[in-house]
């Protein structure tokens, strides 16, 4: 019985996860309004179409760090917080900015920019959690918030910037882009926004008329004018946000515009698009709670949308089935569970739990290999664009290595690999997800052309078994130092795996310079400029070099091959990561704040591991029974 079941656990506890998975991937119900039909409908936003799902979850990533909001953020988790989708929450900012307007969505974490604002602290009693605000609440010191940004964004450099004046910018940034939200559809002030459009339209040809004899010194009338230079103030304030392009070009070949933009060119005898009276229509029966007018006019809108925009609302179709399969977070999440089965199974020796490790990770795998070919298919781009794509694939290059050595090992190593560098890529790919879309236009100087894909492909291949090498020894020092797991036999094993791996990333780490010079030659004109980017590539490749030099050459033996591995980590976080805050080179693109702090911890504790690697061997609770070990 016990052996049946050791037989048929790992493949009945994939099944399990499976199911899991595939649970997630059905898209949350209506029960009134078509949220997940506006969801679907193509704007235009950072440089490329997108469905509003997408314009949501990457709107509300950057003001409070979910996608999804909690209007009841003081509740503890098991009190049942109030939690909607960030397509609903869209849908009122643009369309019914009233109730919108007070809930918490803003995430604020500096004391001292919340004292500033005059915001209240936690207190669950008046529902505050004193990290999440409201428009509402920021609105009565938005003068003197403006002034304060102002005064920080002109005063120094910005690398002189204490934690006060980057959380001011911050929030500005965030203030921001909920106003240009706001004024997406309508003005953010429009109380009947329909009405006030059709008195618009009918003010036209008077108010054209008035503003006309205004400008020869004719006699005109006051209160037409008056009345038309409001609404096209109001207009132009809603452009000079520059909020997302919600309206399909008219004409083959021509460009989305904004409502404030259209209106303006109305002034100026344009016509008005028909997209506009849709949107109109959706907000008065949305802000009336019409579920079902509004239903029928954003199906309206839909099939005028056919067939000159049949491809693009495929593609926003394409787009939103891909945001609710979430593919990484939840392959995340079953390369969690498989880790944790991996390292049990090293203290038991437990063959089901490692079996059932690797089955996961085979789910895991094709969950991530999924999302990769999918994200590759919406951009038509290489897998790699950003810093974002390339935490993905690095990851999923470490777990293909990772399962190469499980498959010839069997010992739990390189199942641990492959889930823990993918755990931490993932989580890595979660936060900078945090900048905004992760999907967004690739950079003038990144041009794409054969050798650019060639090039990120196997580069990043390189930066991904450099980083497996340092995995593996830092598995060598943790089981070594703090366990008596590591015997003889299987130190020796995770030295010919680092020795292994280090082999290939030298290789993939040369070649994909080389490519990437090659890329250069065809972009900029030159093979090689000295860039900090270039600069970072080259020094990798010369580490693994060194590497495989010291070991050759016999001056570092078992340990000294662990720690100069685990070099490697800090030397090609540096390249992947560093470059890019130094602001200055062709590569600097993709530059975080937020990742810096993580950086410099990144690199200090390798540091204290490779102190760990060095001390003794009487000190290594593995070696300390079997005597010392001459392999340093």
């Amino acid at each position: 019985m016990k052996t049946i079941f050791q037989r048929w656990f790992p493949g009945f506890l994939m099944l399990v996860m499976a199911l899991w998975f595939l649970g997630q991937l059905a898209a949350p119900k209506d029960q009134d309004f078509k949220f997940a039909e506006f969801g679907q409908l193509p704007v235009v936003s950072n440089g490329r179409v997108k469905p509003m799902d997408s314009l949501a979850r990457n709107s509300l990533l950057q003001l409070r760090e979910k996608q999804t909001l909690n209007l009841e953020p003081w509740k503890e988790w098991y009190q049942n917080p109030k939690i909607i989708p960030a397509i609903e929450w869209l849908a009122n900012v643009m369309m019914n900015p009233q109730v919108a307007d007070a809930w918490p969505v803003f995430r604020l974490d500096n004391q001292d920019l919340i004292a500033f604002l005059k915001l209240p602290a936690h207190d669950a009693a008046q529902k505050q959690d004193g990290k999440h605000y409201s428009w509402n609440q920021i609105v009565p010191s938005l003068q003197a918030f403006d002034a304060e940004n102002e005064r920080v964004q002109t005063n120094g450099a910005a690398e002189n910037r204490d934690a006060y004046e980057r959380a001011v910018i911050k929030v500005h940034a965030r203030l921001e882009l909920y106003a240009q939200l706001k004024n997406t559809i309508q003005p953010g002030d429009a109380q009947n926004w329909k009405t006030e459009l059709a008195d618009y339209e009918n003010l036209i040809p008077t108010g054209v008329v008035a503003a006309r004899a205004q400008q020869a010194g004719q006699k005109y009338d006051e209160a037409t004018f008056n009345a038309f230079l409001t609404d096209l103030q109001r207009f132009d304030f809603m452009s000079r946000f520059e909020p997302p392009l919600i309206l399909p070009p008219q004409n083959t070949g021509g460009d989305w515009q904004r409502v404030g933009s259209v209106l303006l060119a109305a002034a100026r005898g344009e016509k008005i698009p028909s997209a506009v009276e849709n949107y109109a229509t959706m907000t008065e029966t949305f802000k009336n709670g019409d579920s079902a007018g509004f239903n029928a006019a954003l199906a309206d809108y839909r099939s005028s949308l056919i067939p000159n925009f049949s491809r693009a609302l495929a593609k926003s179709r394409a787009e939103v089935f891909f945001n609710q399969m979430q593919p990484f977070y939840n392959a995340m999440v079953i390369y969690v569970l498989a880790g944790l089965l991996a390292i049990f199974s090293w203290f038991n020796l437990s063959e089901m739990l490692r079996r059932s490790a690797v089955w996961l990770i085979g789910l895991a795998f094709l969950i991530h290999t999924t999302g990769l070919i999918y994200r590759i298919v919406l951009q038509g781009r290489p897998p790699v664009t950003n810093l974002y794509s390339s935490a993905i694939f690095i990851g999923w290059g470490a777990v293909v290595l990772g399962m190469i050595l499980e498959k010839f090992h069997k010992n739990g190593i390189g199942a641990v690999v492959a889930s823990g560098m993918a755990f931490i890529t993932l989580i890595i790919a979660q936060n900078l997800a945090l900048d905004g879309d992760t999907m967004e236009m690739m950079r003038a100087v990144l041009d794409t052309n054969f050798w650019l894909a060639t090039h990120v492909v196997v580069v990043t291949l390189g930066y991904a078994s450099t980083f497996v090498a340092g995995f593996l020894a830092l598995i060598y020092i943790v089981r070594g130092v703090f366990t008596k797991t590591l015997d003889e036999a299987t130190g020796k094993s995770l030295a010919r795996m680092i020795y292994g791996i280090v082999c290939f990333a030298t290789l993939f780490s040369f070649v994909g310079t080389v490519l990437g010079g090659i890329w250069a030659d065809q972009s900029w004109g030159r093979f090689w400029g000295w860039d900090p980017k270039e600069n970072g590539a080259l020094i990798i490749v010369l580490w693994n070099a060194l590497i495989l030099h010291l070991r050759w050459g016999g001056m570092i033996r078992e340990r000294g091959l662990v720690v100069c591995a685990i070099g490697g980590n800090i030397v090609t976080s540096w390249s992947w990561f560093g470059v890019n805050m130094l602001g200055i080179g062709l590569h600097s693109y993709g530059f975080t704040d937020a990742a810096f702090k993580w950086l410099v911890l990144f690199v200090a504790s390798q540091i204290g591991f490779i102190a760990l690697g060095s001390l003794p061997a009487k000190m290594w609770k593995s070696f300390s029974e079997r005597g010392s070990m001459t392999s340093s």
